[in-house]
């Protein structure tokens, strides 16, 4: 399975993604500078965090007229895979291929901290190597993290299971208390309808390591090279 991730001014976790796909799952990896226009060899694109052009007007907001961004909607109309972390969450929701957006957090603050999370999920080619509700924990790290949707937006992602992660307590409890940036609904991370497009605040590539003894995070990588494998 083909990976790339796309590199932006100001961009700080290309490489920590770059680790785990190239480096621990052996997949092969490409670095994507923002400004290419084919990126069709590429089975899965990944947006990473940081501060794409510096956060300047409002996260992700400049990135969105990268050129590669006109290759990236035909990655997603051809129904390839696509997954925003953090700042790259931000980017597909202001691009429009995920439905809400990100605005500062609750408390007016940047975040960093690790949090737990619940896989709400796992039929899905992301999050098949986790169990159903298994709560995980998983490093944040923003300042525009607090999810947003309209009423009708939000009943649309509940109906139609496009929750995939949802911040709770350590006996998977969805509350205000374990809710870290005021979410709606204690949204950490969401898909789009077909399931293709993951966008997700928490950094699971920094939960990847065994060397750190903190792997939680691998298992959302995992679940794409067993999809290709089998």
């Amino acid at each position: 399975m083909n990976f790339g991730i796309v590199v932006f001014p100001g961009s700080n976790c290309d490489r920590d993604v770059a680790y785990v796909t190239q480096t621990l799952l052996g997949e092969p990896t490409r670095m994507v500078w923002h400004q290419e226009s084919d990126i069709s060899d590429l089975d899965v694109v990944v947006l990473p965090g940081g501060f794409s052009y510096g956060d300047y007007l409002r996260c992700g907001a400049i990135a969105q007229f990268s050129p590669v961004m006109r290759q990236l909607r035909e990655h997603a109309h051809q129904g390839k895979f696509i997954l925003g972390i953090c700042n790259g969450f931000q980017v597909l929701t202001e691009i429009g291929l995920l439905p809400g957006a990100l605005v500062r957090n609750r408390d007016l603050h940047f975040i960093c901290d690790q949090v737990r999370v619940r896989v709400e999920r796992t039929d899905l080619a992301w999050t098949s190597a986790y169990l159903s509700q298994k709560v995980i924990t998983l490093p944040i790290a923003h300042g525009e993290g607090r999810y947003y949707a309209d009423t009708y937006t939000l009943r649309a992602l509940e109906d139609n299971h496009q929750v995939l992660f949802r911040y709770c307590t350590a006996t998977g409890q969805a509350s205000k208390a374990s809710n870290p940036n005021g979410s709606v609904n204690n949204i950490a991370g969401i898909c789009d309808p077909t399931g293709k497009i993951l966008g997700m605040m928490p950094h699971p590539e920094r939960a990847s390591d065994p060397m750190l003894n903190f792997t939680d995070g691998i298992m959302l990588f995992q679940s794409l090279k067993d999809l290709h494998t089998t």
